[in-house]
């Protein structure tokens, strides 16, 4: 038998390839609210929130302009930026919609409350809150996650909520 790893275990950050520099830290930045830690040279840029070194990474190294790769293959899906909590979840949607981000999708996991979207090169985005554990739903013991639309105004709701 495997030794399970550490529960304390993170997916710490993701490093996109992009075509344009630039473009993508404006959307990372000013769509999605990351603060700009360091440039690396005119090719790479580091992004974070709260401080920390980085959780998004973005770099030319293939090419400024390089084409994104084609559908059908492997590769990333989405990178998913958990929020802590639906209020911050709802902040995050406001934002994207004020800065005229296209938003592709909206599930209710069961587990999750989720929101889609792609950033300027195609890579797929994932917005989303957990919900506590024991809220999880679950059949026989076994985890039961599920895909339901998302109810975006009960969403947008909690911005008026005192």
């Amino acid at each position: 038998m495997t030794t399970p790893i550490h529960p304390e275990v993170r997916i710490g950050h993701v490093h996109l390839t992009v075509s344009n520099l630039e473009r993508a830290v404006t959307f990372y930045r000013d769509a999605l609210g990351f603060a700009v830690t360091q440039y690396y040279g005119r090719q790479a840029a580091f992004l974070s929130a709260g401080g920390y070194h980085h959780h998004i990474a973005l770099n030319t190294w293939a090419g400024e302009g390089a084409p994104p790769p084609p559908p059908g293959r492997t590769g990333l899906f989405h990178l998913a930026i958990l929020y802590p909590n639906r209020l911050e979840l709802a902040r995050a949607f406001r934002r994207l919609i004020d800065h005229g981000a296209q938003i592709e999708g909206a599930s209710d996991h069961g587990v999750s409350e989720a929101i889609y979207l792609r950033d300027p090169d195609g890579n797929g985005v994932e917005i989303y809150r957990d919900r506590p554990p024991n809220e999880w739903p679950r059949r026989d013991g076994q985890l039961a996650m599920v895909t339901e639309p998302l109810n975006l105004d009960s969403l947008v709701a909690e911005l008026d909520t005192p």
